[in-house]
């Protein structure tokens, strides 16, 4: 049996998030009577700051470091051949 539900929900459909088309997010009871443009601005906020989902980070981050990496490496052979030949 589904009783009445009385909950608002603010729907996003431009999140600015290349993984994510649309969020709809749920408003707690007791800020239901807050301004609109008050609870979109949260919503956007809270969407931003969302990261990308773990699997897409840990492969970016694993690139992110083997370039640093490397350059640090390249960096230091270049060093010591010109403190080695000079």
């Amino acid at each position: 049996m589904v009783r009445g539900i009385n909950r608002q929900i603010i729907e996003i459909i431009d999140t600015g998030n290349m993984y994510y088309e649309r969020a709809l997010l749920v408003v707690r009871p007791e800020y239901a009577g807050v301004q609109r443009a008050v609870l979109e601005r949260e919503a956007k906020q809270v969407l931003n700051d969302m990261q990308s989902p773990s699997c897409l980070k840990k492969s970016s981050m694993f690139l992110y470091w083997f370039l640093r990496l490397g350059a640090a490496a390249v960096v230091g052979a270049i060093i010591s051949a010109l403190l080695l030949y000079v």
